[in-house]
C-alpha cells in the first residue's frame, strides 16, 4: 500500500500539473495586452463563483485563469516567465483580484481592515454586474457633453451612461472624468457594444487620491495616451531601491483605446467601497478648447518614453560603476583601519618611554654588564701598569714614615 505524500511532494505534483498560462487563456505568445485582457475577462466571467455555486471544478478553473492572467498581465512577470517558466515568478507573490461581492461579510471586513492599514488590495468588478451588462439587462442613462452629473451608487453596483458624439467631436478628442469629494473608491469603466446588443468590459480605470478628492479619467485624444499600471506603482516597500527606480517606468503603458469613433459609446461608474455607497460626479468633455494641454501631454509622454529607453541603458552603466565604487569604498575602509592600527601601535611604543615607570633591568642584563667589565680587566698591559703604580705609592709612604720617626719631638 503506497504511503502518504508529503506536502512538498504534493506541491511538486501541483507544479507539474500547471498548464501554460497562454494555453489557459487561449492566446498565443505574441498576443497583445488587450487580447490577453479580453480573453481573461471572458473566462473569468464564465467560471466566476457567482455563476457556478458549489461547482468545485469551476472554482479551480477560475483560480487557474486568474493565476495565469496575473502572470501575463504584468510585463515584467510575463518576460520572466517567457525566459525561465514558472520558477522565475514562483518566488513573487501573485496579486489576486478580489470580487468583494463574493467574499461574504466577514471576509469583506478583513479586507477593509487591511485596506485601512495600507495593504493594497486589488478588487475586480462584480461578475453579476458584468453578466447583466453582457445580457443587456442594465439601465443606461444618456450623458450630454459638458453637463456634469452628480449621483450616488451603491457598493458593488454600477451606473451606466451613453455618450453620443459627432465626427468633429471625435476628431477634437474627448475626456471622461469622475471624481468623489468624500474620497470614495470607484472604478470608471468603458464598454464595447456586442452584436447581441449587450456590453462587454473593454477598459477600466481605478480611482486614485488627488488632494481632497478621489478621481479617475479616460482620455481619447487621437494619439496614444499612457498611464501608470497600478501593479507597478504600488506603494509596497521594496527591498532594492535601485531596482525599484529602474523599473519605475515599466508600468508606463499605453491605453488600449486611443480614440472614439463618431456614434454612441458606453461608460459606467462602479462602486468599489467595502461597505458604503459612493457619491460621485461624472462629466464628459470635448478636448477642443484645450489644444495647448493636448500638445503638452503628447510632449511630456514622449519624454517619459525616451527616459524609459535611457534608463535601460543607464542601468547597465550604473551597475558597473556601483560595483567599482563598492570595491573602492571597501578598500578605503580597510586602508583606514590598517593605518589607525599602525598609528596606535606607534603611540603605545612612545608611551612606554614617556609615561610608563622606568623599566628595571633584568638579572640577565646585569650579569652581561659585569661580564663586560671583567673582559676589560683582561686587556694586556693594564694589569702591569696598575701594579707598578701601586708599588710606587707604597714605597713613597714608607719613606716618609721612616723620616718622621728619626726626628725628636719639637725639633725641626
Amino acid at each position: 500500500m503506497p504511503g502518504h505524500k508529503s506536502k512538498a511532494e504534493k506541491g511538486d505534483a501541483e507544479k507539474q500539473l500547471r498548464r501554460d498560462p497562454y494555453d489557459v487563456l487561449g492566446v498565443n505568445r505574441n498576443s497583445t495586452d488587450q487580447e490577453i485582457k479580453s480573453a481573461y475577462r471572458k473566462l473569468a466571467l464564465k467560471y466566476h463563483p457567482d455563476k457556478n455555486a458549489n461547482d468545485a471544478k469551476a472554482a479551480d478553473m477560475f483560480k487557474e485563469v486568474t493565476f495565469s492572467y496575473n502572470i501575463l498581465s504584468d510585463p515584467d512577470k510575463r518576460r520572466q516567465y517567457d525566459a525561465a517558466g514558472f520558477e522565475a515568478v514562483e518566488s513573487e507573490s501573485q496579486e489576486l483580484e478580489l470580487d468583494l461581492s463574493s467574499l461574504g461579510t466577514v471576509n469583506t471586513m478583513f479586507a477593509a481592515i487591511f485596506s485601512k492599514l495600507g495593504v493594497p488590495i486589488k478588487t475586480t468588478v462584480s461578475a453579476t454586474v458584468l453578466e447583466e451588462a453582457l445580457n443587456g439587462a442594465v439601465t443606461i442613462r444618456p450623458l450630454p457633453l459638458e453637463q456634469p452629473l452628480c449621483r450616488k451608487v451603491e457598493k458593488q453596483c454600477a451606473h451606466f451612461y451613453s455618450v453620443t458624439i459627432t465626427e468633429e467631436e471625435a476628431h477634437a478628442g474627448l475626456v471622461c472624468r469622475v471624481y468623489s469629494s468624500d474620497k470614495s473608491k470607484f472604478k470608471l469603466l468603458y464598454f464595447d457594444k456586442e452584436e447581441n446588443g449587450g456590453l462587454s468590459l473593454a477598459l477600466q480605470e481605478d480611482s486614485s487620491k488627488t488632494g481632497k478628492v478621489t478621481s479617475a479619467g479616460m482620455y481619447f485624444l487621437g494619439f496614444p495616451v499612457y498611464r501608470m499600471d497600478p501593479a507597478h506603482s504600488s506603494g509596497a516597500p521594496v527591498k532594492d531601491p535601485d531596482a525599484a527606480f529602474f523599473k519605475k517606468l515599466d508600468g508606463f503603458q499605453p491605453c488600449e483605446i486611443t480614440e472614439l469613433k463618431a456614434g454612441t459609446h458606453y461608460f459606467a461608474v462602479y462602486g468599489d467601497n467595502f461597505f458604503k455607497s459612493i457619491s460621485y460626479t461624472i462629466e464628459f468633455l470635448s478636448a477642443a478648447p484645450f489644444p495647448e494641454e493636448k500638445e503638452n501631454l503628447r510632449s511630456v509622454e514622449a519624454q517619459i518614453l525616451s527616459k524609459r529607453v535611457e534608463l535601460s541603458k543607464f542601468e547597465t552603466e550604473y551597475r558597473e560603476v556601483l560595483a567599482q565604487f563598492t570595491e573602492m569604498t571597501s578598500r578605503y575602509a580597510q586602508e583606514m583601519q590598517d593605518i589607525d592600527e599602525l598609528l596606535k601601535q606607534r603611540n603605545d611604543i612612545h608611551a612606554s618611554y614617556t609615561t610608563a615607570p622606568q623599566i628595571k633591568r633584568s638579572s640577565s642584563s646585569r650579569s652581561k654588564h659585569k661580564a663586560s667589565f671583567k673582559e676589560s680587566d683582561d686587556v694586556p698591559g693594564r694589569e702591569k701598569k696598575y701594579s707598578r703604580d701601586r708599588s710606587k705609592k707604597k714605597k713613597w709612604f714608607n719613606l716618609h714614615l721612616k723620616v718622621d720617626k728619626r726626628k725628636p719631638c719639637g725639633m725641626d
